[in-house]
């Protein structure tokens, strides 16, 4: 059992927590919490390492996950350690070392989102959840994103990170410019725009969602041939931009699952 916050372990996970460049360099990230494992091992990613702090030991869901777990991959750990490590302040849960995915696949005539510049990691967890629920099996986010396996974007995307192909520090316009599908960039412009609702939404789509403050730049802008304007009839002149997502998203559904049906 590790009981030293020195232990070299330790301080290596805490790294893969707090520092991006850390993550990627190294190709490994963590995950906390046993819902979060639960979803990986569904997903048939198996961890590198599990810590379980000394207290979770006996936790019927951890010992559940531990089961398909090789015993020479666990290591427990004390509660002091767990809390050290922890992202969150009251943090003692298990944490899972995990490889990152080795390549980037790009989409070319299936269904995406595609992000620019969305920097708040809430609205990336929520918009990968929001994906994965509505069918959506990649998505493209440029460089200055949030980091997709920050320990912020895995919990609010409560495991969807293991769901969709997920393309990140993509060039935008190179990507849209090639992609054979329907391109539709959203926006608050009152010209050159269309309603989200009269839209036939049944082709290939690549989403595209831009900065919480500044919106989907001119230039990606320009890759699409008119933008989507969602409507409103309140006083409201805009929507969070994980909920323009959600709205957009189950729109096209709701398209494809009233004309199957």
């Amino acid at each position: 059992m590790i009981t030293s916050t020195d232990n070299i372990q330790v301080k290596y996970l805490r790294h893969l927590l707090v520092d991006r460049r850390f993550r990627h360099k190294n190709q490994r990230f963590v995950i906390e919490g046993v819902h979060l494992l639960q979803s990986a091992l569904l997903s048939q990613r198996l961890p590198e390492k599990v810590f379980v702090p000394e207290s979770r030991i006996e936790n019927a869901e951890i010992q559940a996950c531990l089961k398909q777990i090789p015993e020479h991959s666990v290591v427990v750990i004390s509660d002091k350690v767990a809390r050290q490590i922890a992202s969150l302040s009251n943090g003692c849960d298990v944490f899972s070392q995990m490889t990152l995915p080795h390549a980037n696949v790009l989409p070319n005539d299936v269904d995406c989102v595609v992000l620019e510049n969305v920097q708040d990691p809430g609205n990336v967890g929520t918009i990968l959840r929001t994906a994965a629920a509505t069918g959506i099996s990649h998505m493209v986010l440029d460089s200055q994103c949030a980091d997709v396996w920050s320990p912020k974007v895995l919990r609010s995307a409560m495991g969807a990170n293991f769901l969709i192909n997920i393309a990140t520090n993509v060039r935008l316009v190179d990507f849209l410019r090639k992609f054979s599908g329907r391109v539709h960039v959203t926006t608050l412009s009152t010209s050159w725009v269309k309603s989200l609702y009269e839209l036939d939404l049944t082709h290939t789509s690549a989403w595209v969602f831009g900065n919480e403050g500044a919106g989907v730049s001119q230039e990606i802008a320009a890759c699409a041939p008119f933008g989507v304007r969602i409507p409103m009839i309140g006083k409201t002149e805009s929507l969070n931009v994980a909920m323009a997502t959600s709205v957009c998203l189950f729109e096209q559904m709701r398209q494809r699952h009233c004309v199957k049906a």
